[in-house]
């Protein structure tokens, strides 16, 4: 991957598959803005490699707002922005409007608001890319997850008009991952029924999508797409 001066930025990094991005990027050479909500030990791991942390709480339009203001005093130009921050929250009659409203919020409306008030920032860069972190679920839906499978799907719809949008000078892309790694509390049972939906039946971990991103940010001919990381689960 072709490092540059301007830093990427990825949102959410401080744990699982958005810490490892980020470690990855700083490990090719790039430098690293990241945002995280709540201190975990993956957030010094990266402020101690060099990146720089920037708190957000995208549950609200100030939250989002504020972030961006933050964002702004730290770099004048982005190579990348990756849109990795996500919520998973159970949906129950009690909490359902306040939990759709939220991943609405996470999902939807800091990328939207991100992009709209960084393109400034990308353009300054050459190449420039965003890329937004989606969810397999959204090919098919899901009776359990309504509001965070709707969620990921508006996102790949705000994927498609960005890339219209800002085409040629910033290429604008989605990745869409399926399972990539357990939590420890997952028993057998879950784990072996969970490996059985993919074609290829294993738990990836983090590095494909890595390897993904890495695709998307070389490529200079692909925008407006969502590559699909799914193990084959389309084909059983």
């Amino acid at each position: 991957m072709t490092s540059s001066a301007a830093p990427i930025l990825i949102t959410g990094a401080g744990q699982r598959v958005g810490l490892h991005c980020a470690q990855r990027l700083l490990e090719d050479g790039h430098r690293v803005i990241f945002s995280y909500r709540t201190e975990r030990p993956g957030v010094q791991i990266l402020r101690d490699l060099g990146a720089t942390a920037v708190f957000a709480d995208f549950a609200s339009e100030a939250g989002i707002l504020a972030f961006i203001s933050e964002l702004k005093t730290h770099t004048d130009s982005l190579r990348a922005i990756v849109h990795n921050a996500s919520e998973w929250l159970a949906e129950t009659p009690d909490t359902d409007a306040a939990a759709f409203t939220r991943m609405f919020s996470v999902h939807m409306l800091a990328p939207y608001l991100i992009n709209l008030h960084c393109a400034d920032l990308l353009e300054r860069s050459s190449p420039a890319d965003i890329v937004h972190i989606s969810d397999d679920v959204t090919r098919k839906g899901s009776s359990k997850h309504i509001g965070y499978c709707a969620s990921k799907a508006g996102l790949e719809s705000l994927n498609l008009s960005f890339a219209a949008k800002y085409a040629p000078q910033i290429k604008v892309n989605a990745i869409a991952p399926a399972l990539l790694l357990f939590n420890p509390d997952d028993d057998a049972t879950y784990r072996a029924k969970a490996l059985a939906k993919s074609a290829m039946g294993i738990e990836p971990g983090s590095e494909v999508i890595y390897q993904s991103l890495r695709y998307l940010l070389d490529n200079p001919y692909v925008t407006g797409t969502t590559l699909t990381v799914n193990g084959g689960r389309h084909i059983k």
